[in-house]
C-alpha cells in the first residue's frame, strides 16, 4: 500500500469517526498530492510515488513548524495548539529521523573524507551540502546544520 493509498484510507476512517482535525489535515495532504502531480506534469488522477508524497508531507510539516513558531511569538497559543495537533498527524507518515548522535558520526566521517579542517569556516557550506545529499529524508536539515555549525564553532 502506497503512502497516498494509506492516507486516503485513513481519511475515510477520520470521516466516519468525525475526527475533524485529522480529516482537515489529510484532505490538505491529498490536495497537496494533486498539486504536486500537476507541477511535475502529470494528470491529477495519476498515482503519486512515495518519494513525491514524502516531499509533500515534509513541506507540510515545515509549514506547520513555521506556523507554530509564528503563532507562539504572536501570543496565539490557541492557533499554535491547532497547528501542533496537525503536525503530530503529519509526522506519523514520515520515516523515523536520525538522532543528533547518528548525524554527528556521519558529519565527522564526511569531514574526514573531504579533508576539511574544523578551523576553516569557509568549508562549512561544502560540508553541509555533502551531508544533506547523503542524509536527505533521513535527518532533519536543522539538526544537520546544528551539528555542522558546532564543528566549526
Amino acid at each position: 500500500m502506497t503512502i497516498s493509498e494509506k492516507i486516503r484510507a485513513e481519511l475515510k476512517e477520520a470521516m466516519m469517526s468525525k475526527d475533524n482535525i485529522k480529516m482537515m489535515t489529510l484532505r490538505g495532504l491529498i490536495s497537496g498530492f494533486t498539486n504536486e502531480l500537476l507541477v511535475i506534469g502529470k494528470k491529477p488522477q495519476d498515482a503519486i510515488s512515495d518519494d513525491e508524497a514524502l516531499t509533500v508531507i515534509r513541506r507540510a510539516v515545515k509549514q506547520r513548524k513555521d506556523a507554530i513558531e509564528q503563532f507562539t511569538n504572536g501570543g496565539r497559543t490557541d492557533l499554535a495548539n491547532s497547528e501542533k495537533a496537525e503536525l503530530a498527524i503529519l509526522e506519523t507518515y514520515l520515516p523515523a529521523q536520525m538522532s543528533r548522535e547518528e548525524i554527528q558520526k556521519i558529519v565527522e566521517a564526511k569531514k574526514a573524507e573531504l579533508g576539511i579542517d574544523g578551523a576553516d569556516k569557509t568549508k562549512a557550506g561544502m560540508l553541509m551540502s555533502t551531508c544533506m545529499k547523503e542524509l536527505k529524508g533521513k535527518a532533519d536539515g536543522g539538526d544537520v546544520k546544528a551539528v555542522v555549525d558546532a564543528i566549526f564553532a
